[in-house]
């Protein structure tokens, strides 16, 4: 799984932190499909096939997130999802999920963590059945995503970049 940086802020504009001790807030203004595909390329034959194994299936999940006005962000989840049978395939899904978030009165650390964490875990159960849909729609059985653990994801990247930091500065004599 892959996560991009947030932008800094509306706009590429700094984040603002707690202002006049006001609480930190996420309010979800919107929930939406940006994009879906579902591709059966062996149809009809892949229904009349008997005996055929349990497809291998790979699922990449990403997490895109950008400023969209003040104090308003997107966040997209998307999934590919490739099942393969040999080596034929037997379908691929994807889908792009997003939703649009008020977050007011948080740090940029916060403001990163909500946004990769926080609202990918909101928007992830409707990426889920909108994947199990499009394929029992397809005439396969859904396919059920397991859970993801974003917070973990998260802290991996983190220390990944930070490791990178590391090794990019150079050493002092």
């Amino acid at each position: 799984m892959s996560e991009a940086t947030p932008n800094s802020g509306p706009e590429g504009g700094a984040p603002t932190g707690p202002q006049n001790g006001e609480a930190p807030s996420l309010v979800v203004l919107a929930q939406y499909l940006k994009d879906l595909s579902f591709e059966n390329p062996k149809a009809p034959a892949s229904f009349t096939d008997q005996g055929r194994s349990q497809p291998q299936i790979d699922v990449d999940v990403n997490v895109n997130a950008r400023g969209i006005g003040k104090d308003r962000y997107e966040v997209e989840l998307t999934v590919s999802a490739r099942a393969k049978q040999g080596a034929d395939v037997a379908f691929v899904v994807e889908t792009a999920y997003a939703g649009a978030f008020e977050i007011k009165n948080m740090t940029p650390e916060q403001l990163e963590m909500i946004m990769l964490v926080e609202c990918p875990r909101i928007l992830f159960p409707f990426v889920r059945q909108i994947v199990a849909d499009a394929t029992r729609n397809g005439n396969f059985p859904p396919l059920m995503l397991e859970p993801i653990d974003f917070y973990t994801i998260y802290e991996q990247n983190r220390a990944r970049a930070m490791a990178e930091r590391g090794a990019a500065q150079p050493a002092h004599a």
